[in-house]
């Protein structure tokens, strides 16, 4: 029988001990005093059958809402886009699958190939000149090009844009709290970031502006004349972008931007209940050497045939420990593999097509959700996602959506206080007419 673990019976055990020459069990821990040893019961169940375990777990799984068995409009970061099916084929090939640091170039040419494809493909989604190996995920992206902004500059003041997702605003706070860099919050006006109040923030103490495009309600920053601004104070300016946005928006560094980060969950990545995923981190050639993570370089060896190394690691583990850029550890290769693969699969055209659909249909959402009666209160150009103010909370509602196998929009009161009773809708290429138009149909009969 084949086992997807290693099953250890009585006999096994016998041998093992009699081979290391020991008794029994107990004595291999016999150097540990009686005293601090823990003498109970732990309180956990008793051991199951295997048919048992599976079946009890197999009825737990069933208990979850997922979007398999489900109609799903929430994001809020993290979206119910189409996979290729090619995507699971190939990361699921062993020599993916186990890879770990490519350390050791002359057995790891797979790998490092695979990682050099990603950067150059986040390189060009962004506009910039080059991209790191990937991040944890969207979030810890964007804290790591905040902390390198306020290292470059010598400076210790982060503008953070109210519409950036609460998570990552979050994240960037406790990783500058350790730095201590100050983080303060330019108030959102009309669903973008109030390009007002960022003039009166902005000074010579600015070590960068951070901003997301699109940003958390799904609308369009005016990131063009943010740059600017930031760039007159001499700060770097810094986007939180997603990338199948950049199929069909002007790229951030086209437009500016010194630092481009995010998640490339969209591309291949499932939703899996809240991760793990894809951080990007692209930026331009003069931070190179700053970046945190690594970066992987094409080269020739002595016989002229290309090859792959890495090229820059900024970790402490590399270089003298006040260089260091950041200690970020694992790279997330194995999702930055399955990225490049749905990337490739889809193509250029394939991309543009995705995000296209993505603005039709939210936009086919809005004119539904008006036409019913309910107020969208940002009007400003949009991307997949649309804020729907509603009559009754947004909790309720979704419990009463759950009951007819659909999943609802993020409840914003829970992150805006201002935003009580309004929920993020999100649209994906994925979603159906009818299916838009029973999510829109339900929400009027509960909201009534």
């Amino acid at each position: 029988m084949a086992h997807r673990y290693l099953p250890m019976t009585e006999t096994d055990q016998k041998e093992m001990l009699e081979t290391i020459g020991v008794q029994s069990v107990d004595e291999l821990f016999s150097d540990i005093p009686e005293s601090v040893r823990f003498k109970g019961l732990y309180n956990i169940p008793e051991a199951k059958s295997e048919s048992a375990l599976l079946k009890e777990l197999k009825q737990l799984a069933s208990k979850n809402s997922d979007t398999e068995s489900h109609v799903s409009f929430l994001g809020a970061g993290i979206y119910n886009h189409y996979k290729p099916i090619i995507v699971d084929h190939v990361i699921s090939r062993s020599e993916f699958y186990t890879a770990y640091t490519p350390y050791q170039p002359e057995i790891s040419q797979g790998e490092l190939q695979a990682i050099f494809e990603f950067q150059t493909m986040i390189a060009e989604l962004t506009g910039m000149d080059l991209a790191n190996s990937s991040m944890y995920d969207g979030g810890t992206s964007l804290a790591e090009a905040g902390m390198l902004a306020a290292g470059h500059t010598r400076r210790k003041k982060l503008l953070v844009s109210d519409a950036i997702h609460p998570e990552y605003r979050d994240v960037v706070a406790t990783y500058a709290y350790g730095q201590s860099i100050e983080v303060v919050t330019v108030p959102s006006k009309d669903g973008v970031t109030d390009i007002e109040a960022l003039k009166g923030l902005l000074d010579d103490q600015t070590a960068a502006v951070l901003v997301q495009y699109p940003n958390f309600f799904g609308q369009i920053e005016d990131i063009k004349t943010i740059g600017e601004l930031t760039h007159d104070v001499k700060g770097l300016f810094i986007v939180s972008a997603n990338p199948l946005a950049l199929g069909v928006l002007t790229p951030p560094g086209k437009l500016g931007a010194d630092i481009v980060t995010g998640d490339a969950q969209p591309f291949g990545i499932p939703e899996s209940f809240g991760g793990p995923y894809c951080g990007y981190f692209a930026t331009t050639s003069k931070l190179m050497r700053k970046v945190p993570g690594r970066l992987v370089g094409e080269t020739v060896d002595h016989e002229g045939r290309r090859g792959y190394v890495l090229t820059l690691q900024a970790r402490e583990q590399h270089i003298r420990r006040e260089k260091a850029t950041s200690n970020i550890c694992s790279n997330q290769a194995l999702l930055a593999l399955a990225a490049s693969v749905a990337m490739t699969a889809l193509g250029k055209q394939g991309v543009q097509e995705m995000a296209k659909q993505n603005i039709v249909k939210t936009r086919f959402a809005k004119n539904a959700f008006e036409n019913a009666g309910f107020v969208v209160p940002f009007q400003g150009s949009h991307f997949n996602e649309i804020v729907v103010k509603t009559n009754k909370p947004v909790s309720e509602i979704n419990n009463k959506l759950l009951e007819k196998g659909i999943i609802g929009g993020f409840d914003l009161g829970r992150v805006y206080p201002e935003l009580e009773n309004h929920a993020l809708i999100a649209v994906t290429e994925l979603r159906t007419k009818e299916e838009i138009e029973t999510l829109v149909a339900e929400m009027g009969a509960y909201n009534a």
